[in-house]
């Protein structure tokens, strides 16, 4: 383009420089200082103009280079901002997370605890025998009597007392007893089942000689505190001995609400 540039003002000075030699001419020297003339007029100082042009250049050049780094700056600041605060809240929520599992946990392991308990309280049973050795007769007795087994064989949950003879219901439900009596003969022998003072079942054999032997059971339903035992009808008589002849068992078929 400069070149060019040159080459028209290079043209119109010949041009001007015809005319003038046709309109009465020009000598050498005005010829030259036109020339110079002309030349300074359309040609600036060239270092000036290139130092300009670098200068341009080198702005434009920052320019594509580094659009704007404040503008970055800021850009980025709000990215790390906006990711502090999804931080933020990722953090919240798993702690949020956390806690409600530790709730579930702790429930989960509460609930374990009380089924344990509540199972362990389910866990009712014992049975008994009248003597832990001994060979004797019990009765007869002009009056009925309460047995009291004394030879514990189990007594799960310890609701059965042997100082007393006396069964007492922890919770309510439904709960199977049976009883069991013998003697060698040549009487009568009877004992039965009482709950809360009232008889409910009865053992009874009667024998002229030889031994003798009965045995009896119930299914009752039991509120918290309800006792059961057995009593030995008056003028009977039963034998027992290290065999275990005569016993009372109970336990626990399940709950009731």
């Amino acid at each position: 383009m400069k070149a060019l540039v040159c080459i028209l003002l290079l043209l119109e000075t010949f041009v001007f420089v015809v005319q003038q030699q046709v309109d009465g001419g020009l000598n050498e020297n005005e010829i030259s200082q036109q020339i110079s003339s002309e030349d300074g007029r359309q040609n600036p100082p060239q270092t000036d103009t290139l130092r300009a042009e670098a200068s341009t250049d080198r702005q434009q050049y920052c320019h594509l280079c580094f659009p704007d780094i404040h503008a970055a700056l800021r850009e980025l600041t709000a990215t790390v901002t906006e990711q502090k605060g999804n931080i933020r809240a990722l953090e919240t929520r798993l702690m949020d997370e956390m806690k409600k599992k530790n709730e579930e946990i702790s429930n989960l392991t509460l609930g374990q605890e009380e089924l344990r308990k509540e199972n362990r309280d389910r866990e009712i049973a014992f049975s008994a025998g009248l003597t832990q050795s001994s060979s004797e007769y019990i009765g007869p007795f002009t009056t009925h009597i309460t047995l009291t087994y004394r030879n514990v064989f189990t007594n799960i949950g310890n609701a059965y007392n042997p100082i007393t003879g006396v069964f007492t219901a922890p919770l309510k439900g439904a709960y199977m007893f049976r009883v069991s009596v013998f003697d060698l003969g040549g009487s009568t022998s009877t004992a039965y089942i009482v709950k809360n003072g009232e008889l409910v079942v009865m053992a009874n054999d009667v024998q002229a000689q030889d031994r003798l032997s009965s045995s009896n059971g119930v299914v009752l339903i039991l509120e918290v505190g309800d006792v059961v035992y057995v009593r030995l009808w008056s003028n009977t008589r039963i034998y027992d001995n290290e065999n275990n002849l005569n016993t009372f068992s109970g336990f626990l078929l399940f709950p009731l609400r």
